[in-house]
């Protein structure tokens, strides 16, 4: 007896401590479900229901500084690490984005579209530039993520977080070209020119003239080059054999190897992107290693879409077989509607339209209306700019389907921000009217067509100088005198401050947008416009026929007018502004609106 009371002791023990056990496992497992259903609700989402944070991970916030050298040596020539130069390193990564979803939240945006967080060389000199790789174009490891920015498990910290506040993860891709490796004999001091396919064919060593190579190749299957020296000898340095993976990417033979694209005809298909090594993309290898590549990113972290880097200077059949695949495989994880866009760095539809057409692109960026909706908020341009870039949509595969999901934009880190757009077409206008036509921009984005896309640090008013690295400010106070002493438009404000007049704008526009399907979902009429600054109006209806009347004016002077509506749109409700509550005579209602301002109405029964 003595021997069994410890032993049924320790058994009434061990049964308490499962049931204290038990009592945690069922909210936990509430939990789980709970996640898992806000998931599967999450990506039931159309494209066109969100809306899109682009961001730097090394510019937005810095959640872990151990990792700022990416460990590697602190020499920044090394490491790329130097927070007082423009085209550096300056320590922001992934932690620190998953530090700051509240504020990316708090703005209204549902989706995180990280520029390539993939591994890079870090630093990189090249005709005569030398910088960091802050940006993530220059990578050689495809599959891993870069030491500067984190690693697998932030990566999956950021992904899960994110989700479980209802938020999609974009990734920014690139399949045109990996970091600058590979280099050319004849050319051991500079860039060589390009050279063409009809002056150094496939079959020939060194020009049409030279000795035949490749015999077996009919221009069509790239599989059976084994020769890549047609154009130039190309070679990989000492020490850099491996410098890439995965290991197929280190052989010269997957690549074009002809000289740096001068961005005109072939050459923006076949040439050393700035000497960044150009992937021969109609090869099978490449094919399929690329999609094994961005679909084990998939399976990996779950993530919900992809922007695609330079997707212009890659031929339409790498697209068309890529693309599925990747929606294929999202599918096949769960992901029903994965956004895929293109970066076609364009402002003529006609061009962008194409890559729907030819290329099988889902969607691209919509170049075009950053150019419009940009000039027509600075007031550079009548309103009937942008009545003619909407009567464009009919172009886009799937016409004003397409056009739903293309993301829109007022600026980003190639070519600047829109404060820098409006500043430059109003040198002498004060920050009030600078402000007000950053609030207006914003506006035509948020409510027409398309998948509104905000440009990280625009909400605390960021403008820059344009251009390349002008437009890359950092979020915290900064060490790099260019963004240091700028003052941002609507004043200086505390890091991620959600008191700057742009935060509280955006927001205002984003929950508006969040309130009513009709302005994610709803089809898009244009109801008035002119050749000079002045009013805008579009109609975004709704299946159930419900109308929502977005008014804009891009003068310094009041607007008045009579606005055609559907005819049941009798009576109105205003959304934001000063509405008339009902219409003048079915069909046709009385507009006011103020100077550099905006009305939202909202037919009610």
């Amino acid at each position: 007896m003595a021997r069994g009371a410890p032993r049924r002791a320790g058994l009434h023990a061990a049964m308490a401590a499962a049931a204290v056990l038990s009592s945690f496992a069922l909210p936990t497992t509430a939990q789980t479900r709970q996640a898992e259903d806000a998931l599967s609700a999450l990506r039931q989402r159309l494209p066109q229901d969100e809306v899109i944070y682009f961001l730097l991970p090394d510019r937005f916030a810095n959640g872990d500084a151990t990792n700022d050298h990416g460990g590697y040596t602190a020499d920044r020539l090394k490491s790329g690490f130097d927070p007082a130069d423009t085209d550096f390193y300056h320590g922001g990564d992934l932690a620190g984005v998953t530090q700051q979803l509240d504020y990316i939240q708090g703005l209204g945006a549902t989706a995180v579209w990280l520029a390539p967080v993939f591994k890079n060389k870090p630093v990189q000199s090249h005709g005569g530039y030398t910088g960091a790789a802050h940006h993530g174009y220059w990578i050689t490891d495809f599959t891993a993520v870069d030491p500067h920015f984190g690693d697998e498990a932030a990566m999956r910290a950021l992904v899960e977080a994110a989700h479980a506040r209802g938020m999609k993860v974009y990734l920014d891709i690139v399949a045109n070209h990996t970091a600058d490796v590979i280099q050319y004999r004849e050319c051991p001091k500079g860039r060589c020119a390009y050279r063409s396919r009809a002056d150094y064919p496939y079959t020939r060593r060194g020009g049409v003239d030279g000795a035949p190579i490749n015999e077996g190749f009919d221009g069509r299957d790239f599989s059976r080059l084994t020769r890549a020296d047609y154009a130039y000898t190309p070679y990989v340095p000492a020490g850099e054999e491996n410098a890439k993976v995965p290991a197929w990417l280190n052989d010269p033979i997957h690549y074009h190897n002809r000289g740096e694209s001068t961005f005109t005809g072939e050459s923006s298909l076949d040439g050393d992107f700035a000497g960044l090594d150009d992937l021969l993309t109609e090869d099978p290898v490449v094919i399929q290693g690329m999609i094994d590549i961005f679909g084990g990113w998939i399976d990996k972290y779950g993530i919900d879409g992809f922007r695609i880097d330079t997707a212009r200077h890659v031929n339409p059949g790498f697209w068309q077989a890529f693309i599925p695949a990747m929606i294929a495989r999202a599918e096949a994880k769960g992901i029903p509607n994965f956004h895929i866009f293109g970066e076609v760095y364009d402002p003529d539809p006609a061009v962008t339209a194409r890559f729907t057409r030819v290329d099988g692109y889902p969607a691209v960026l919509d170049f075009p209306f950053q150019k419009q909706a940009t000039d027509v908020a600075a007031g550079k341009v009548g309103t009937d700019a942008l009545a003619k870039l909407f009567d464009a949509d009919t172009i886009y595969d799937k016409g004003a389907e397409t056009a739903a999901i293309l993301p829109t934009f007022l600026g980003n880190h190639d070519m600047g921000r829109v404060g820098f757009f409006v500043k430059q077409a109003n040198p002498n206008a004060d920050d009030a009217e600078v402000l007000a036509r950053i609030k207006l921009a914003h506006a035509l984005m948020m409510f027409s067509r398309g998948v509104p896309t905000l440009y990280y640090g625009d909400e605390q008013g960021f403008a820059g100088a344009g251009g390349y690295g002008n437009s890359r400010q950092d979020m915290w106070p900064s060490r790099t005198p260019v963004y240091a002493n700028e003052t941002p438009v609507g004043g200086r404000q505390p890091a991620y401050s959600t008191d700057a007049p742009l935060y509280q704008a955006i927001a205002e526009m984003t929950r508006i947008r969040a309130a009513e399907p009709a302005l994610r979902r709803g089809r898009q009429v244009v109801r008035a416009y002119g050749d000079k600054p002045g009013l805008f109006a579009l109609s975004r209806v709704g299946e159930d026929g419900s109308e929502i009347l977005a008014l804009f004016n891009t003068s310094t002077a009041p607007v008045a007018a009579h606005v055609e509506v559907e005819p049941g749109s009798l009576r109105w409700q205003a959304l934001r502004g000063d509405c008339a509550p009902e219409s003048s005579a079915p069909a046709s209602v009385a507009v006011r609106v103020p100077p550099l301002d905006y009305l939202v109405c909202k037919s009610v029964p």
